[in-house]
């Protein structure tokens, strides 16, 4: 399949710091889909990122510019970037240390209640424990998950 490509403005989201760029094709012409359509992308040529287009209250579908992506991009609200995409039909997969499948092993009924879980909220809980600097902070993390996820929590 042949990317698609396009130039667009870093938009701001509200008050927050979240940013998106409108996506402007027909995603029902494209992909035959009219709501979410999961992708990979590449902004500039050099920064990847898997994602999805989403219909939020607007008029077009937008693809989400994480603050990480932003930040390896060099770019801030305003600034222009090209954006090349394929729709992502793989599965996707969150990797899981061994460490925190141990803590999994021993909570069953957490374990399960995570694998229900839309891949962008187990991707969030597993990285929200690897990003902990300090190892006692990464064995509250995975206590926390465990809690949070019982508590019915989808995510951080």
């Amino acid at each position: 399949m042949k990317p698609i490509e396009f130039t667009a403005v870093i938009q701001k989201n509200g008050e927050m710091n979240a940013a998106f760029v409108e996506f402007p094709f027909s995603t029902e012409k494209l992909f035959n889909k009219k709501g979410q359509v999961k992708i990979r992308a590449l902004f500039d040529q050099k920064v990847e990122y898997r994602g999805s287009l989403a219909k939020m209250k607007s008029d077009c579908h937008i693809l989400g510019l994480t603050q990480q992506v932003r930040d390896q991009l060099g770019k801030r609200f305003g600034d222009e970037v090209f954006v090349s995409l394929i729709e992502d039909n793989e599965e996707r997969e969150v990797e899981i240390a061994d460490d925190i499948a141990s803590v999994f092993n021993e909570n069953p009924d957490a374990k399960s209640l995570f694998d229900k879980m839309s891949y962008t909220h187990r991707k969030e809980y597993i990285r929200w424990i690897e990003e902990a600097k300090k190892p006692e902070t990464r064995e509250k993390r995975k206590v926390r998950m465990i809690e949070m996820i019982l508590k019915g929590k989808k995510g951080i």
